[in-house]
């Protein structure tokens, strides 16, 4: 199953987006998570870490092979690998069939990932962790049409919203309207997403979230996600 080759331009432009991430999944019935989920996502999130660039080490490509036949929803990679693996990471995904990888402004070689990621015919994006400047994204802000903003550290769960995600938002809003390429660039928040933040960074520019918890968790889910489409955002 695969989302129609048009998904990015055809996702909802008017009201915020759900990006599912798979960590928060039972993963051991994550076919059924899947399909429990599956009719209230816009994209999955599926973080792939190495134990180096993150602390974490999750996500493999069989799993995500698994995730690809349970479901034709985009499937969007967000790759913490070290720049020596980084290549043949994201072939290694490409081959068990995402539709979006989203490596780090701090690797070296960010410029040969996205150069390889669009060659595989896949969505490049860029993810910039708290301490990077939005600036590291203005040189390659043409080529993408993902750019997910860290709003805590990566490699753990659970943390709160660093102070600075707003703003930094806003900032990251402000580069892409004055690009001059006309496709589409997705703005995700991703950490840190709890009730109390959500509004607030629907309201600096954020279009998708990154749901954990907030979604696998929810007591009535129905009601959680007419809360989230619910939310104003920029336009």
């Amino acid at each position: 199953m695969r989302p129609p080759s048009d998904w990015l331009e055809t996702l909802p432009k008017d009201r915020l987006m759900a990006e599912m991430s798979l960590w928060s999944a039972d993963l051991a019935r994550l076919g059924a998570e899947i399909a429990r989920i599956d009719p209230f996502t816009d994209i999955y999130h599926i973080d792939v870490a190495d134990g180096h660039f993150s602390p974490a080490l999750l996500f493999f490509p069989d799993l995500v092979a698994v995730c690809r036949r349970c479901s034709a929803k985009p499937l969007h990679i967000h790759l913490m690998a070290a720049d020596a693996i980084l290549e043949a990471q994201i072939r290694q995904f490409a081959d068990a069939g995402v539709d979006a990888i989203s490596i780090h402004a701090e690797n070296g070689n960010l410029e040969a990932g996205l150069d390889l990621i669009d060659r595989l015919g896949l969505v490049p994006g860029i993810v910039l962790q708290l301490q990077t400047p939005i600036a590291a994204a203005a040189s390659f802000i043409e080529r993408i049409g993902l750019l997910t903003l860290l709003g805590t550290r990566i490699g753990a769960k659970g943390q709160t919203l660093d102070p600075q995600a707003e703003s930094r938002l806003g900032e990251a809003r402000a580069l892409i309207a004055n690009r001059s390429a006309a496709g589409r660039i997705l703005l995700c928040a991703d950490g840190g997403i709890r009730e109390h933040t959500v509004p607030n960074l629907a309201r600096a520019g954020a279009q998708t979230v990154v749901m954990g918890s907030l979604a696998f968790e929810a007591t009535d889910l129905v009601q959680r996600m007419a809360w989230l489409h619910a939310q104003p955002v920029e336009r």
